[in-house]
C-alpha cells in the first residue's frame, strides 16, 4: 500500500519531482483502489452474488482488462486486499522482540497491524470495514476467508519456529498459531454481532479476548 505525504509534508507528484516510474505506480495504485472501493459499494448494496465484473468496471470507467490486470475474479477484489494486511502481520510478528512469548508476539502483531490500519485515516479503515461486512455477509467468501487463514497460518507456525529454533515442522509452533488464530476469529466473529468495525475497537476487543484465552488455556486444561 503507498502511503500518502506525512501532515505538512509536500506531495511530491504535485510538485512534479516524482519520477515517470513513481508516477506509473501511483496511477496503478489509484486504479485499483478505484475498483476495491466501487466493488465494496455494489457488494454491500446489490450483494455479492448479484454484483457482476462489468458493473464494477463500469463505476470506475475502465475495461474489463483493466479490471484483470489487478485481480484474477471477483472474489479476489476481497481476499487480495485482506492478504496485503496478512503480509503486513507476517512482518510484524517477525520484527517482534526475539525473547517474546510466542503467543504474546503474535498478539502484540496482531494489535500493531490493526493499529496501522486505524492509523492510515478514513479512507483505508472505511475499505476494512466494508471489506469484513462483505466477508462476514457471503458464505463464499467466508470460505474463502477461512482458506487464506490457513495459508496465512502455515507462515506464521514457520515463522514462530525460527523464532523458537525448533524444527519447522514442530507441532507446537501450529498449536500456537492455531490457538492464536482461534483467539481472533472469536473476537471478530463478536465484534460482526456487535456492529463493531472501528480497527482500534477490534484491536481493544482481540487484546481482552487473548487474555481469556490465557486464562482459559491455564484453567480449563
Amino acid at each position: 500500500m503507498t502511503a500518502a505525504p506525512g501532515p505538512g509534508l509536500p506531495d511530491p507528484e504535485a510538485a512534479g519531482t516524482v519520477p515517470a516510474a513513481g508516477l506509473r505506480e501511483r496511477k496503478k495504485q489509484r486504479t485499483r483502489l478505484a475498483l476495491i472501493d466501487a466493488a465494496l459499494d455494489l457488494f454491500l448494496r446489490k450483494g455479492y452474488e448479484e454484483t457482476t465484473i462489468d458493473e464494477i468496471v463500469a463505476a470506475v470507467e475502465v475495461s474489463q482488462r483493466t479490471f484483470f490486470r489487478y485481480f484474477a475474479t471477483k472474489e479476489d477484489v476481497v481476499t487480495a486486499f485482506l492478504t496485503d494486511f496478512d503480509q503486513v502481520l507476517i512482518t510484524a510478528v517477525r520484527a517482534r522482540p526475539a525473547d517474546e512469548r510466542p503467543f504474546t508476539a503474535l498478539v502484540e502483531a496482531m494489535r500493531a497491524m490493526l493499529r496501522a490500519v486505524a492509523e492510515t485515516g478514513p479512507d483505508e479503515t472505511g475499505r476494512f470495514r466494508r471489506v469484513q461486512q462483505v466477508v462476514e455477509a457471503n458464505p463464499s467468501l467466508m470460505a474463502a476467508q477461512m482458506a487464506r487463514f490457513h495459508e496465512t497460518e502455515e507462515t506464521l507456525a514457520r515463522v514462530v519456529a525460527e523464532r523458537e529454533d525448533v524444527d519447522p515442522g514442530d507441532p507446537r509452533a501450529a498449536l500456537i498459531v492455531a490457538f492464536h488464530s482461534a483467539a481472533i476469529r472469536v473476537a471478530f466473529d463478536q465484534c460482526a454481532r456487535l456492529d463493531v468495525w472501528d480497527p482500534a475497537a477490534i484491536a481493544r476487543r482481540m487484546t481482552d479476548l487473548a487474555g481469556i484465552a490465557r486464562e482459559t488455556m491455564r484453567d480449563w486444561t
